[in-house]
């Protein structure tokens, strides 16, 4: 791959193009306005309704109990009375960093100073055999919710694959609605990839309390039915009878455009710590940004709403000479039923877990710790320690594991003082 030239002017931008009307799109427009950018700004996304939250297909909106008008972040007020050019329901489908021009599926061709991507990320799509039949569905934007709300009754019969956040989060809507729903996870248990064994089996039990069957340890094998979907056949040769399907087995971030115009990309398109890509004149935040990370020492991809706003934030900020890296500690969250998991930091590379208080109780939480500093707290139903936890990382403060452990002691008062050995 070419590397391209990289661009380095430093004259204020006059024209601003945003591709990518998400959370980072939307959280971009404002924080340009708000820094007192008053050349032209164009918004451009792919869907045809303004920016909207993401969170809440997999939960209210999924259910009904949130209106689609009340899913934007900004009325098309705010981006009339801010003079921002929204080009919805439109796709960019070239990008030439050389010319820096931007050129849209109509074929019209767009200029610009500076260019931010927020091109977010898409659902991975099964390939096994009948995942193309009707009633199998993927759930990211508010078609997706739109189409399986459509499909769904009380009393249908629903096998949701994967089971992370957006699975459990489906299950546990569904099952409000009075769905027969079965969790497919084809690790040893649920959520096995982003949170505890601890956090885990608190979920999974909340699960089947509320009648979710969840199988772990087995793989789908292939969608059966004639034109829609009827059956899904499991890697261990069960059959499960389904009319509707929810496939949420991750998501891959969207770097065609910036791969085609010559930029690196790696799971991601790389950025440096002001989210710049290669060339100067082009930024990256969100999903499909893959970050270098200074608090981290190494490239990370987040895919979480506080992380594509933070991110939107600094490339603002950089784009217009004000440029400070982003460094936030990463923070993470999922309702399910009337339980809250709340994580903050990163718990890779961890020599040490350290259980506080009782998973009995059903409010607990789990400490994570790498050569005694306090890199990570996922709290399920204990926001206090999620609040102290999340203080004490972004100090980087080593904690005393005993104290930490126990929970009469306020997580607060478990940190070491500097100099001090243990």
């Amino acid at each position: 791959m070419t590397r391209p030239a990289i661009h380095e002017d430093s004259t204020p931008p006059g024209t601003v193009v945003i591709v990518g009307g998400g959370q980072a799109g939307a959280q971009a427009v404002d924080s340009l306005r708000r820094a007192g950018f008053g050349g032209r700004l164009v918004l451009i996304g792919a869907e045809a309704t303004l920016p909207y939250q993401r969170p809440p297909l997999s939960k209210k909106y999924l259910q009904g109990e949130l209106a689609a008008e009340r899913l934007p972040f900004r009325h098309r007020a705010f981006y009339d009375e801010h003079d921002v050019e929204l080009e919805l329901g439109r796709r960019a489908v070239q990008l030439d960093v050389a010319a820096s021009v931007v050129e849209l599926d109509d074929g019209r061709r767009l200029d610009y100073h500076r260019l931010l991507l927020c091109l977010g990320a898409t659902p991975r799509r099964p390939s096994w055999p009948g995942a193309n039949l009707a009633g199998v569905h993927v759930l990211r934007t508010v078609e997706d919710a739109d189409a399986i709300r459509a499909d769904v009754r009380s009393g249908s019969r629903v096998v949701i694959v994967g089971g992370g956040y957006v699975g459990l989060e489906t299950a546990a809507t569904l099952r409000a609605m009075g769905c027969e729903v079965t969790v497919v996870e084809a690790a040893e248990r649920i959520l096995n990839r982003v949170a505890s064994p601890e956090s885990a089996a608190h979920f999974g039990a909340r699960h089947r309390e509320h009648g979710v069957r969840i199988r772990c340890g087995t793989g789908v094998a292939r969608f059966e039915g004639a034109t829609r979907v009827a059956r899904v056949v499991l890697g261990d040769g069960t059959t499960l009878e389904s009319d509707v399907v929810v496939v949420g087995i991750g998501a891959a971030p969207v770097t065609e455009l910036a791969a085609r115009a010559g930029l690196p990309c790696d799971d991601g398109v790389l950025v440096d710590a002001h989210c710049r890509t290669a060339d100067a004149r082009v930024f990256a935040a969100g999903d499909c940004a893959r970050q270098e990370s200074t608090r981290y020492g190494r490239r990370l991809r987040l895919e979480s709403v506080d992380n594509a706003f933070e991110q939107a934030k600094t490339a603002a900020a950089a784009m217009l000479g004000a440029a400070a890296p982003h460094d936030r500690v990463p923070w993470f969250w999922s309702d399910q039923y009337q339980d809250k998991l709340l994580i903050v930091g990163l718990a890779e590379g961890h020599d040490r877990r350290v259980l506080r208080g009782d998973p009995q109780s059903g409010s607990f939480s789990v400490s994570y710790l790498k050569d005694g500093e306090l890199i990570a707290v996922e709290a399920v139903n204990h926001s206090k320690d999620y609040m102290a936890g999340r203080k004490l990382i972004a100090e980087r403060a080593r904690v005393d594991p005993a104290a930490l452990a126990d929970p009469r002691v306020e997580m607060k008062d478990a940190r070491i003082a500097p100099g001090t050995s243990h």
